[in-house]
């Protein structure tokens, strides 16, 4: 550990002082966080992609949704939308396009169509949208926004938006990956944290994710220790306030369901495939691959940085080694697919084999699951 904050602190000194500085300038009132018309959560994390942010959003989403009293209100996601075309406030339609919006946010609005999603790099700014949408109708940086009977929001999660300190929310829900925890890790361009460790210190829930299915006691408390959690409690649960502020720590694993077609045309026979053809641009296919590895043989694999956009090229390779493999099945990530779905030149035949694989984020224990939205829906009354 303090091997790790000397290099953060010698190495990389430049950034982690810009990161130090930025924060004191929140931390004392002289840059200004203030909190939107409605109850906000914010996930995020510290690390740049990979801890599964959108499941836990899609999850946490789902969870409110058959909740008696949330269920019934008016709930919106907002984004950044990473990577894509348009700019300024804009609302996700459910036949948009990865390009237009992101990928992430598409996926979210057509897992969730009655639910507004909408993409703004400025989260203040977005909020303040969602929250008078009549402000739509006179304002010049949402003068090309499709906002057609978009409804005030009730409440609005905030998706990667931890270091986003100019808005306050209701309540913040960091993540952290099992399989490359904060406390072993070094700033960029060293390592994968775009924050400072210490960071976590402010949040309300750490939920540490892409764990195994099984977390004894001892390693619970382990990883509260590690992370440095200031009074964590584990019998401070169930939205129960003590004296003090408690922060709180989750774990969760990652599933996959059954394959789906990207397409209308896809011949669902290819599925029962022995071999397959591998296709990922996301920041961590690992626990992918290891989970296609057990039902099939991966003879290609083409794999590209996060959020990659797919070119002519790309599908051109794909189509050789679809020939070189005739009866394989070609499978992506449900985020991925989003993006294939704007490529162009796909003939039929290929999108007869183009599959995904729909994920999920779930807690280890329904326990855990019961626990962590009692204590959410604490923060939002």
């Amino acid at each position: 550990m303090e091997y790790r904050i000397m290099i953060d602190k010698i190495l990389l000194f430049p950034y982690w002082l810009a990161l130090k500085t930025r924060h004191l300038l929140f931390n004392t009132g002289i840059r200004k966080s203030v909190s939107a018309e409605v109850p906000t959560i914010c996930v995020g994390n510290i690390t740049v992609g990979g801890t599964g942010k959108t499941p836990h959003t899609e999850m946490i989403l789902r969870g409110l949704l058959e909740d008696e009293v949330w269920g019934g209100k008016n709930l919106a996601v907002l984004s950044r939308g990473y990577k894509r075309e348009s700019k300024g406030f804009q609302q996700v339609p459910f036949d948009g396009s990865a390009h237009e919006y992101g990928d992430e946010p598409l996926q979210m609005k057509r897992k969730f169509p009655h639910v507004t999603v909408a993409v703004d790099k400025s989260r203040r700014q977005g909020c303040s949208f969602l929250c008078n949408p009549e402000l739509l109708q006179t304002s010049k940086k949402a003068k090309k926004c499709r906002h057609k009977d978009m409804p005030k929001a009730d409440l609005i999660i905030l998706d990667d938006a931890f270091q986003h300190r100019a808005i306050k929310p209701s309540v913040s829900v960091v993540l952290v990956d099992y399989n490359r925890p904060t406390f072993k890790d070094h700033l960029l361009p060293m390592g994968k944290l775009r924050d400072l460790p210490e960071r976590i210190a402010a949040a309300d829930i750490v939920i540490v994710s892409k764990c195994p299915s099984y977390i004894d006691t001892y390693e619970k408390e382990q990883w509260a220790r590690s992370l440095g959690l200031k009074n964590y409690d584990p019998a401070a649960c169930c939205g129960e306030r003590r004296k003090g502020r408690k922060q709180h720590i989750f774990f969760t694993t990652i599933s996959y369901d059954v394959a789906r077609p990207i397409f209308e045309e896809g011949d669902q026979r290819y599925v029962y495939a022995q071999r397959l053809i591998l296709l990922t641009g996301i920041a961590n296919d690992k626990p992918f691959r290891d989970y296609l590895s057990g039902h099939y043989r991966i003879v290609r694999h083409f794999n590209f940085p996060d959020h990659h956009r797919f070119t002519h090229a790309d599908i051109s390779a794909l189509k050789n080694a679809a020939d070189s493999f005739p009866t394989s099945v070609v499978m992506t990530t449900e985020k991925d697919s989003q993006r294939v779905k704007d490529a162009a030149r796909i003939p039929e035949w290929l999108k007869q084999r183009l599959f995904y694989a729909p994920i999920k984020a779930e807690f280890v224990s329904d326990e855990d699951r019961n626990i962590f939205f009692t204590l959410l829906k604490s923060y939002l009354k």
